[in-house]
């Protein structure tokens, strides 16, 4: 039993339920000076330190007093689109870039997916779950509770499987909570290149039935664009991670106007990610699907790009809005939601108020998560994180520095770095 009093602000997103769009993205609802009582994974009480229901409190509580300290507490961060199993970085194709070689390029010539899949094929279980594990703890320790995580640098069966089992294996080693999405239809490997027909087979007939059987994913996700896979490609992918009891994601016009999102849209999709080169008639069919539009707006920054996704269009338009890191070797390597917070105000002219509920409750929405995840209220599973500034808006304000003090995954504090200061 855990109780956390004297916090300056608790952004508690209590209100409209998820997903919120519009307007009702910047409500936040504020408590003031507020306090948290949590019993086992959940919360029981949350509202201003003055009126604690003293006769609830027992001597067994473990209490946090925020008296003296400048502290916000705001639910965790809910990351709905990472890849964090994989076999090496990419840091020679970062150093390609700043020298003018671009994504595509450099995929051309074998680096990009490719690469990663190399990697992660000539790896063992093992290393990827060490690797991977000190990656999850970095997660919690800048404010991430949960994330979604795709496989994808298999792309065969066994290497697919490879990857899901780790992230299985995970999920009983971190305190990080993880939904597994199968992402086989990535890119296709170097050796069915000329058979791009026998790998969307495989991917259809033999990987999608396997992964169902066993319960290794939750969701199922397609590269729909320029260069990986087409729309219609796409589509019976999709189609048959549906009919084995998937859920649905899309990588979505990323590089082109592909098509992407129109798919997300007709499928009904959980969520349609990326997003960077859509149009007018796409958001409207997102909106109307009440797809969640996931932008990634770190992959734009750090491939050295400027054409961000609209979230002012869609936010104004209804579309709901979640933010997430796009985690990965190559595109976008930083698990810091903070800095995604920070991209998201300045380049896409999101509010940090818009920006938080899209990093917490509308990605939980995203995943499937709403109903336990992504506010602070009585009932929903205990996942607070303590950022150490004066107001909420400085989190992405003051930007580069992780502002995660104290994360406190299910009712169990798993991060203190105020020990540390």
């Amino acid at each position: 039993m855990l109780l956390i009093k004297n916090i300056g602000q608790i952004l508690t997103l209590r209100g409209d339920p998820a997903p919120r769009r519009a307007r009702s993205m910047s409500d936040l609802g504020i408590i003031e000076n507020g306090a948290i009582l949590m019993r086992a994974e959940r919360i029981v009480w949350v509202g201003p330190t003055r009126d604690l229901p003293r006769h609830e409190l027992e001597p067994r509580y473990e209490t946090f007093d925020g008296v003296g300290l400048d502290l916000v507490a705001l639910p965790g961060f809910v990351d709905s689109h990472t890849h964090p199993v994989f076999g090496g970085t990419r840091a020679d194709e970062y150093d390609l870039r700043s020298q003018g070689k671009s994504y595509q390029e450099i995929a051309a010539a074998g680096g990009g997916i490719r690469a990663s899949v190399r990697h992660l094929r000539a790896a063992t279980p093992g290393q990827l779950i060490e690797r991977a594990e000190r990656f999850f703890v970095q997660f919690l320790a800048h404010g991430t509770t949960t994330i979604e995580a795709k496989s994808g640098y298999g792309l065969s069966l066994e290497d697919e499987l490879k990857s899901l089992q780790v992230l299985a294996a995970l999920r009983t080693r971190s305190r990080l909570e993880t939904l597994s999405t199968f992402l086989g239809a990535h890119d296709v490997p170097d050796e069915l290149r000329a058979s791009r027909s026998e790998y969307v087979r495989r991917v259809i007939e033999e990987m999608i039935p396997h992964v169902a059987r066993e319960g290794l994913a939750h969701f199922c996700d397609v590269f729909c664009d320029t260069g990986y896979f087409s729309v219609e490609e796409a589509r019976a992918i999709l189609q048959a991670a549906r009919q084995a009891g998937l859920g649905l994601r899309i990588h979505a016009d990323q590089l082109a106007h592909s098509g992407g999102a129109m798919l997300a849209a007709e499928l009904g999709a959980l969520s349609a990610d990326h997003l960077e080169r859509i149009d007018e008639r796409d958001i409207e069919a997102l909106r109307n699907a009440g797809t969640v539009a996931t932008l990634v707006p770190g992959a734009t920054f750090n491939l050295g790009l400027t054409h961000y996704p609209p979230a002012r269009k869609l936010i104004d338009a209804g579309v709901p809005v979640a933010l997430a890191t796009d985690f990965n070797p190559g595109s976008c390597f930083t698990l810091n939601m903070q800095i995604i917070l920070s991209i998201a105000c300045s380049q896409m002219r999101m509010t940090p108020a818009e920006a938080i509920t899209a990093a917490t409750l509308n990605g939980a929405y995203a995943l499937g998560l709403s109903e336990k995840l992504g506010s602070l209220e009585e009932g929903k599973q205990a996942d607070i994180v303590l950022m150490n500034v004066a107001d909420y808006r400085e989190i992405p304000y003051f930007f580069g520095v992780n502002h995660c003090a104290v994360t406190i995954k299910k009712g169990n504090i798993v991060i203190n770095r105020l020990e540390q200061m």
